[in-house]
């Protein structure tokens, strides 16, 4: 990295989520018990997709995965942002601040291509159920899992490094709670059209690729539940969806909101309220929403708690 930076600049100095002590105790404790939550639910998940037999599909293969994302982008973030709110001085050193950047797009990144598998499984589920097994092989499923961590792996350097080699001239005061890429390009004294455009063309590309995946294999599956004669059947296939229809929903919906905003109305604060959702509320709840809707993971975790408990009493 430029020498001209490490000479300047050690490390940044994160605004963090409020600048007002009185709520820091409160909100430290609230997003401790959400993270903690977060911690517990997608461990859960995959402990659970991985250990029962019951759930050895390739539904629950990406589940998994998703659980993995989902903790591995709050975790980046989470940790020394509850740091922050117990302790005096808010830095972070220059190069965590830059694993933190290259961990979080990671999994951000990861998470848009883990929905649109998601929904491809679901797609081939219902609108092609006798073919389902060999189409939705190991194998294949393995492919659409690793494409998008590579992938991500790839984009997440190549933008990392941009910024940090370029030179950000001694200020390091971030208007976040932690390092994204947006707070840290308005500290740069560089000409930074080029990574504006590298990260806006990546930035709508993920979106609206994976988005589309997810529209039209939607699409394609409600013309075929549509086509159904058996009202249970259509009740039946359309529950299948339920769950991941949800985490999709509440997941592009906060993206959207967050970087479809009219510049007049774009502030750092409504970045911050945005990306507390995402990084944090959103990896709780997606746990939640398929542990509560999905009767096989709460079976599955009727019977692991069953077999801890006669493991226990044995001893």
């Amino acid at each position: 990295m430029d020498k001209h930076n490490l000479t300047l600049l050690n490390e940044f100095i994160l605004m963090g989520i409020t600048d007002r002590p009185e709520l820091q105790v409160p909100l430290f404790g609230l997003f401790l018990i959400i993270y903690m939550i977060s911690v517990v639910g997608n461990l859960g998940i995959i402990i659970l997709t991985k250990i029962d037999s019951k759930l050895q599909t390739p539904m629950y293969f990406f589940l998994r995965y998703l659980a993995i994302t989902d903790l591995g982008y709050s975790t980046a973030v989470g940790p020394k942002m509850l740091a922050h709110l117990i302790v005096d001085e808010n830095t972070i050193p220059y190069y965590f601040c830059a694993m933190q950047l290259v961990f979080f797009i990671i999994f951000i990144t990861t998470e848009f291509f883990i929905l649109s598998a998601m929904s491809y499984d679901r797609y081939v589920a219902i609108c092609n159920p006798l073919c389902y097994t060999v189409i939705m092989s190991q194998r294949t499923c393995s492919v659409l899992v690793a494409i998008p961590y590579l992938y991500s792996t790839f984009i997440s350097l190549l933008v990392t490094i941009k910024i940090f080699n370029l030179s950000f001239c001694g200020h390091n005061v971030i208007r976040h709670f932690y390092c994204d890429t947006l707070p840290l390009l308005s500290l740069l004294c560089s000409n930074t059209h080029e990574i504006k455009l590298v990260i806006l063309i990546l930035s709508v590309f993920d979106l609206i690729s994976s988005l589309l995946i997810v529209l039209l294999t939607y699409i394609l599956i409600i013309a075929s539940i549509l086509r159904l004669k058996s009202a249970e059947g259509r009740h039946k296939a359309f529950s299948t969806c339920g769950s991941h229809l949800t985490v999709v929903a509440v997941f592009y919906g906060t993206l959207i909101f967050m970087y479809l905003q009219p510049k007049s109305s774009h502030s750092f604060d409504t970045d911050k309220v945005a990306s507390m959702f995402y990084t944090l509320v959103i990896p709780m709840l997606n746990p939640l929403i398929y542990s509560l809707r999905n009767k096989d993971v709460k079976c599955a975790l009727h019977r692991t708690l069953g077999q801890v408990c006669n493991i226990f009493s044995q001893s």
